[in-house]
């Protein structure tokens, strides 16, 4: 390859609209499908629906149905004509899944879990009761929700570290029921790594759907799917948009869009390495790769380096397209700009490759998660540190968190007062119940009193 058409932008005297116009495409509005996903819908539903207005249809007919609708779906959309008893994978598959695949695979998912569970151990919540006066205890309680479902991609690749990102996160938490959903397909729950993973961390529960129609069957259940609390795991816009649909019914991690990253980075960067580093994102296709510095040198060397490695990558066509629309190299003029600019578009992944990056991270609130230094790259966040991968995206991480086992927890509170305690508290609750006209509310309080 000799050119790529990836957006340069000289933002020193201003021209950041670029960030504005990659974050309005990034969004997941759900109005816009390609054009085969145009022809299947007017083959399944006999008209060009909107991906909204599918996805509606496909979680309607799924709650009132139940599992023919769940069927007919996975039929028509996927092509895999399943029979009731097809859709859980039997546990004997799981076990032969995992004594049929790579033994330096299964040492690594076991390290890799063990990674995964010391650092969510470490931040998960306990519960804090404290005694402010003589004879009154107040507790914020956590309990693990009881039962979850996770979403695993299996369209274009395989994704066994879904599987632990989510999976190890909900079992530090103390969730003992955990439903794995994955698509009827080769890299699916078909795949031998994906339930050899499922094997090695403990799940039994895995079924044969993925789209939309798995995403309402976890939500609303059926015969054969019992329903769960929260629906987490990354997916298509139409898992997406169902996952927005089913909230409220259920709890969701978060309504997620294309994939994002960041890079800010100094003189001291070496090129190769921040090449690497936005393929790596641009790969997911779609997926956003953005470099910011004030380097100016430092353009055109990834440049170069970004045309040279692209033509080494198995997805090098999808990886371009990816760059081409959704990447960015631009120059700022200093590193206050670059910091700023970053808390504006607010990216799911920051790395931050500069002598200093803890300097700059200092200056930014908005990310998803932050990877520091000249040999942190994303990757090993996506696949093996500790932290889960499932992070917000589409600027959202200005409020929205990344998954974590406090996500599988729910928090309560317990108050307990004794009689003399009660007699100091009664004259301020009375006298604002009173005010609000809730007479009820106050005799409850006075009637105790001696």
């Amino acid at each position: 390859m000799t050119k790529l058409n990836i957006q340069r932008v000289d933002a020193r005297n201003g021209n950041t609209e670029i960030l504005n116009e990659l974050r309005a495409k990034l969004s997941p509005q759900g109005d816009v499908v390609s054009p085969r996903g145009r022809a299947l819908t007017e083959e399944v539903f006999g008209k060009p629906l909107t991906p909204v207005e599918v996805v509606q249809t496909i979680c309607d007919d799924v709650r009132r149905e139940g599992t023919p609708a769940l069927l007919r779906y996975l039929k028509a959309l996927d092509k895999a004509d399943l029979s009731p008893a097809d859709l859980r994978v039997p546990e004997a598959d799981l076990a032969a899944a995992h004594a049929a695949a790579d033994p330096k695979l299964i040492e690594s998912i076991g390290r890799i879990r063990d990674n995964i569970t010391e650092f969510q151990s470490a931040i998960l919540h306990s519960d804090v009761t404290i005694t402010p006066q003589p004879g009154v205890s107040l507790t914020q309680r956590y309990l693990p929700l009881r039962r979850v479902g996770v979403c695993v991609p299996g369209g274009a690749a395989a994704y066994p570290s879904t599987v632990l990102m989510t999976v190890v996160p909900a079992q530090v938490a103390g969730v003992k029921e955990i439903a794995v959903v994955a698509p009827p397909t080769p890299f699916g729950a078909y795949n031998t790594d994906m339930l050899a993973t499922c094997h090695e961390l403990g799940v039994t529960e895995v079924y044969r759907m993925g789209g939309a129609q798995a995403v309402a069957a976890l939500a609303y259940g059926c015969d054969v799917v019992p329903a769960v609390d929260k629906i987490v795991g990354p997916g298509n816009l139409f898992v997406a948009l169902a996952k927005k649909e089913v909230f409220g019914t259920v709890d969701i991690d978060s309504f997620a869009g294309p994939s994002e990253v960041i890079v800010i980075a100094d003189e001291t960067a070496r090129a190769d390495f921040i090449a690497s580093d936005l393929l790596a994102q641009a790969e997911h296709s779609p997926g956003s790769s953005i470099l910011i510095t004030w380097d100016e040198k430092l353009i055109d060397a990834v440049y170069d380096e970004l045309v040279r490695q692209v033509a080494l990558l198995e997805r090098s066509e999808l990886t371009v397209d990816s760059l081409e629309a959704f990447g960015a190299l631009i120059l700022v003029a200093d590193e206050t700009t670059a910091c700023e600019l970053t808390d504006q578009f607010a990216p799911e992944h920051l790395q931050i490759e500069t002598a200093n990056p803890r300097d700059q991270i200092a200056k930014i609130r908005n990310s998803g998660a932050a990877f520091l230094g000249h040999h942190t790259p994303v990757a090993l966040g996506d696949y093996a540190a500790g932290p889960s991968h499932v992070l917000p995206t589409g600027g959202t991480c200005t409020w929205a968190a990344g998954l974590c086992c406090n996500s599988f927890l729910r928090s309560g509170s317990l108050t307990e007062f004794n009689e003399s305690a009660l007699e100091q508290i009664a004259p301020d609750v009375e006298r604002l119940a009173e005010k609000e006209g809730l007479t009820a509310h106050a005799r409850s309080v006075s009637i105790r009193r001696s």
